[in-house]
């Protein structure tokens, strides 16, 4: 199992538990998108994707719809992605992704927990070393294909030359460079591909060892600024616990 595939799971199974929380995120998602290219899903590739992703999350499609139309409205608030880094407790590093039309009540609440957890928030960018930022599509897998020669296509696309397989699901994951997104979703769809889920992830690429004890006091700061509807995703490059 890859590096990715197992950080990408272990975050889907703790991410990001509550589903009106989700929804939220994916609407705030979906107001960017719509402003950026347009309301109609096959005119506005974020779009789609995001409604993948979207249908992934069971997001009722009246859900989906009326995010789409509170987009167009004159009076929908204007969001901006804001990244927040730094150390938590015990020397774990925390990067925060944020959608937000207030920047200083944002920071101003991330700040609030990496206080109460005597964490250190840094400068943006402090961390950006610590994480290898990767795109992620997942799609279902045709009977018929050759996955050695749809890498061998796909790395032409900045597409990383190992892939994961989800047998139970018949899907596949694979991993690009952030700049080739709209390249590698093209590619997909216009080789017929069902795309179930495109997104950004962050990968840790140096492990911090906790203790059971520490585990529990990052997994508690996390949930913390989970709770902040602001809040997108968290990574941090605490090291998986062992199944």
């Amino acid at each position: 199992m890859g590096r990715a595939f197992e950080y990408r799971k272990a975050a889907k199974l703790k991410r990001w538990g509550h589903m009106a929380k989700t929804f939220t995120r994916i609407g705030k998602q979906i107001s960017i998108a719509v402003k950026a290219g347009g309301p109609e899903p096959e005119n506005n590739p974020t779009l789609r994707a995001i409604i993948a992703n979207a249908k992934r999350e069971n997001m009722p499609k009246d859900n989906i719809e009326r995010a789409i139309k509170n987009a167009m409205g004159k009076d929908q608030s204007e969001y901006k992605e804001m990244n927040y880094e730094g150390y938590g407790p015990h020397g774990v590093a925390i990067f925060v992704e944020t959608l937000t039309d207030n920047t200083t009540r944002t920071v101003g609440d991330v700040r609030s927990v990496f206080n109460k957890f005597n964490g250190n928030l840094g400068t943006q960018g402090s961390l950006s070393f610590l994480f290898d930022h990767k795109c992620v599509f997942t799609f279902k897998k045709k009977d018929d294909i050759d996955m050695d020669e749809l890498i061998l296509e796909l790395i032409d696309y900045g597409v990383e030359d190992e892939f994961d397989e989800d047998e139970e699901a018949n899907e596949i994951t694979i991993y690009g460079e952030p700049r080739s997104f709209g390249d590698i979703q093209k590619y997909l769809e216009g080789q017929g591909f069902e795309v179930t889920g495109a997104e950004f992830t962050r990968i840790p690429n140096d492990l911090k060892d906790v203790t059971p004890e520490q585990r529990e006091t990052i997994d508690k700061m996390v949930e913390k600024l989970e709770d902040f509807d602001d809040v997108q995703t968290v990574f941090t490059n605490m090291k998986p616990a062992e199944e």
